[in-house]
């Protein structure tokens, strides 16, 4: 293996070119440092993986270079991998206190809490790994305590923004520390990786102190029970419903696992002080509906999630029906859309009456917008700008931002290798290498490829489906009794086919050569195959087909 000195390269492994699974290497004098290591989401594109990861093949192999894990803040797509990934990567994790602390949960879980070296930083905090100088600059985002972090190598400085907004009154926490990003832009920026999430929105990103000022007058006049979903790690949103819930005369309950870890980090960290504990799940459907308010996962439509279930009516402690409403204080991430209006279509048809943030102020992005970016820009004043945590609609129009800002874009892709510094007189940043990068589906409690052989199976059988035949013949092959054939998802339980094809298997498997019947292996694939073409004939379909041989 080639390791490549004297230089400083930032190399995106995940989240660039693609909102979520970020991870990020920077490469100083042939040691390494990631940054965040998050999940993503099937969606749409890959319906028969809910739940993925980066693959980190790449960096694993060179761990005895990786100095540590850098987490930005505490939400899934930059945190939600650590535990996934750890065992491939076992290096240091460094985090701000909530970040840390919803991180040992997750790592006690996993049933790693005791191996991983979790090092807490203080907020704003300074700390020195390997080449890489680094400082914690406090931002606010939906999550408490996002920070950026200022990257000082002996090549120049890089700020890594992470997800981040310039909120006045973000409620939880303290606004960004401005003076800070101004002091680093007065040293002087190489780069600045940065948020692109919405370079295409104009104006300014609002705040969460909006949201709280209108919940009042949302929930006063409703009756009925009300349950609203959002992102479990926003607190200032769940003690702004708390607080609002109170006025109205409503008590809260948690319908969530992730939502109740959020709480226990959040109040471990001295947030929530002005909200009183939550009623349980059992006590909340004992209470009459109009004073009744439940706070719930499952806002992008999550298979598992509380809001799932109690959309499907499958919850066991909850329901909701006519006369109930259900307010989505969130946005739908892209490629969740038919998840969360399919979930939004089955609470309308159960008579629920469903709010969004398109019809009322519910709930404000935790991404910076036009203005925000051009801010930062202002202050920081990087001499090249590299968009990442966008698709490449969000990175082409960041990039035309930052041009605009007098700073000097380039774009890049997961598996990049962009060369930063150093850099002298007219030069900039190039991508000098590309290394290979992919996408493991979280199964259990293991990581498989997406694009290898299981998820290609399920996948097929997701779309094509699955035919599996029991087949019983004695030493010469002779077919003992009839076939079974089950078909599930191709067939009606009620249909004829199934018995058909079995009938017909018997015949084929019947009118194979003597010597071929006695070889199990050859026998096996013989009614394999006519398994496919008895199937093919009826369906027009490719489904995956197995054959159960028994010799008796």
């Amino acid at each position: 293996m080639n390791t490549i000195t004297g230089d400083l390269a930032f190399i995106p492994l995940g989240g660039a070119g693609e909102i979520g699974m970020n991870l990020n290497a920077y490469r100083c004098d042939g040691q390494f440092l990631a940054i965040d290591c998050g999940i993503g989401f099937g969606g749409n594109d890959n319906p028969e993986a809910e739940v993925m990861t980066p693959d980190p093949a790449w960096l694993a192999q060179r761990r005895d270079k990786l100095l540590g894990i850098v987490i930005t803040h505490a939400h899934e797509d930059h945190i939600g991998a650590v535990a996934h990934l750890w065992p491939q990567l076992r290096c240091p994790v460094y985090a701000g206190p909530f970040a840390a602390s919803v991180l040992r949960r997750k790592l006690g879980e996993a049933n790693l809490l005791h191996q991983v070296p979790l090092h807490t930083i203080p907020l704003g905090g300074s700390f020195t790994v390997g080449p890489f100088d680094l400082s914690f600059i406090r931002v606010t985002h939906s999550v408490p305590e996002s920070q950026s972090i200022a990257i000082r190598t002996r090549y120049g400085t890089v700020l890594h923004t992470g997800d981040w907004k310039f909120d006045p009154d973000p409620l939880i926490g303290e606004p960004a520390d401005l003076e800070a990003f101004a002091k680093l832009g007065e040293e002087g920026v190489l780069a600045m990786v940065c948020d692109s999430t919405n370079a295409m929105v104009e104006g300014h990103s609002g705040s969460e102190a909006e949201v709280r000022r209108n919940l009042v007058p949302i929930l006063r006049p409703l009756r009925g029970r009300v349950a609203i979903t959002c992102f479990a790690t926003n607190v200032a949103r769940v003690e702004s419903i708390a607080l609002a819930a109170k006025q109205v005369g409503r008590k809260v309950a948690l319908f969530g696992r992730s939502l109740r870890n959020a709480e226990a980090s959040a109040r471990e960290c001295g947030y929530l002080r002005n909200v009183g504990p939550f009623i349980s799940e059992d006590e909340a459907d004992d209470l009459p509906d109009h004073e009744l308010l439940i706070i719930c996962t499952g806002s992008q439509g999550e298979q598992r999630s509380a809001m799932s279930k109690i959309a499907a009516d499958v919850h066991p402690r909850i329901s909701l029906g006519t006369g109930d409403t259900v307010i989505f204080s969130s946005r739908m991430i892209p490629g969740n859309e038919k998840a969360v209006l399919r979930m939004q279509d089955e609470l309308t048809r159960g008579g629920c009456k469903v709010m969004t943030a398109e019809d009322h102020m519910v709930h404000v992005t935790g991404h910076a917008c036009r203005d925000e970016l051009k801010k930062l820009y202002s202050l920081v004043k990087p001499r090249f700008a590299v968009p990442v945590h966008g698709e490449w609609r969000h990175l082409q129009e960041h990039a035309s931002l930052a041009r605009e800002m007098g700073s000097t874009p380039i774009l890049v892709e997961d598996g990049d290798v962009l060369r930063i510094g150093p850099v002298s007189g007219n030069e900039k940043p190039e991508v000098v290498e590309g290394v290979p990068t992919g996408r493991m589906v979280i199964d259990g409690e293991r990581l498989v490829p997406l694009d290898g052989g299981v998820m290609g199976a399920r996948r097929k059988m997701l779309f094509n489906g699955i035919v599996v035949a029991s087949l019983a013949v004695d030493q010469s092959g002779r077919v003992m009794g009839t076939p079974q054939v089950s078909a599930p998802g191709l067939f009606e339980m009620t249909d004829q086919e199934p018995g058909q094809i079995a009938a017909e298997l018997a015949r084929s498997v019947t009118d194979l050569p003597a010597n071929l019947r006695r070889e199990d292996d050859s026998l096996r694939e013989a009614a394999r195959a006519a398994l496919r073409k008895a199937v093919g004939r009826r369906l027009r379909k490719r489904p995956t087909v197995e054959v159960h041989l028994l010799r008796v």
